[in-house]
């Protein structure tokens, strides 16, 4: 079932919302699976990119049934896109939630796109997500990358009064893609950034934080954690071990089973951490 952005977030209560990038319904169903065999509401993720594909309106039609027929609590939201004209396009055709991502803009710019792209999501009611500093990396490409400009706690804290949007992605070390060794997270930053900023703040590029990190980010406020490279590798690796056992028969069902079974342990995984501690 679907439900809003700002609801979902306000249930993660020393957890957080697992939010992943859906490029076919193999993964979506990993998804929603998996999450509601464990209660926990997720984010289905579709890319700027993807969506601007020339069948990309489909694919959102096609996550948005998909959440409406499942029991799990679920948004479906247009990740990173820097275009409005995109934004209200995915908006109209039901997203729940938009990243509106100027963060490649000057600082005076990204809030005016945001504030922007606040005032169209209000319309419909969903949601808006945006980003203050710049994670590195391609959310589609899995290469190694550095840590690119950090959020500012101070400037974090006039940019969302400034925007009215409903979450904040942090830029504290993480990025896009695959980390160069293991990631070097500025915990006070965190911590600063979450004592003065009010609205729930998400986690981008979890693929590759391991689980103890992961846990103290969000013992540290992060309320939304996006993966994606991890679902990709899982994903491709089914498809090239299982792929030479289907081609005589043509047992396309056998191979989507393989690949959503892959993602499926990979959402598994990442959900469990996300739940947050366990009651004693």
């Amino acid at each position: 079932m679907r439900v809003s952005f700002a609801g979902l977030l306000a249930t993660a209560d020393r957890s957080a919302v697992g939010a992943f990038t859906c490029y076919d319904l193999e993964v979506a169903a990993a998804v929603l699976q998996s999450a509601g065999d464990r209660g926990q509401g997720v984010i289905l993720l579709i890319g700027g990119r993807s969506f601007t594909d020339p069948h990309g309106r489909l694919l959102l039609a096609a996550l948005i049934a998909a959440a409406d027929a499942s029991d799990t609590r679920a948004c479906v939201q247009l990740d990173h896109c820097d275009d409005l004209e995109v934004i209200e396009a995915a908006l109209e055709r039901g997203a729940g939630a938009v990243m509106a991502d100027g963060s490649g803009r000057p600082y005076a710019e990204n809030i005016e796109f945001v504030r922007r792209a606040t005032e169209v999501a209000a319309r419909s009611g969903a949601g808006v997500e945006c980003e203050l500093g710049g994670i590195t990396g391609d959310e589609d490409v899995a290469e190694a990358v550095a840590a690119g400009a950090l959020t500012e706690p101070a400037q974090a804290v006039e940019f969302m009064l400034a925007t009215g949007a409903d979450c904040l992605a942090v830029s504290i070390g993480n990025v896009h893609g695959v980390y160069r060794g293991l990631p070097d997270l500025d915990w006070q930053r965190l911590a600063q950034i979450r004592s003065c900023v009010a609205a729930p703040l998400s986690l981008h590029g979890a693929s590759g934080i391991p689980a103890e990190m992961l846990e103290r980010a969000i013992d540290s406020g992060i309320a939304k954690v996006n993966v994606n490279t991890e679902l990709r590798q899982a994903y491709l690796e089914a498809t090239a071990e299982t792929i030479g056992g289907v081609l005589a028969s043509a047992h396309v069902a056998r191979l989507h089973a393989a690949q959503t079974a892959a993602v499926c342990r990979v959402v598994e995984q990442k959900l469990d951490v996300l739940a947050g501690p366990r009651p004693a």
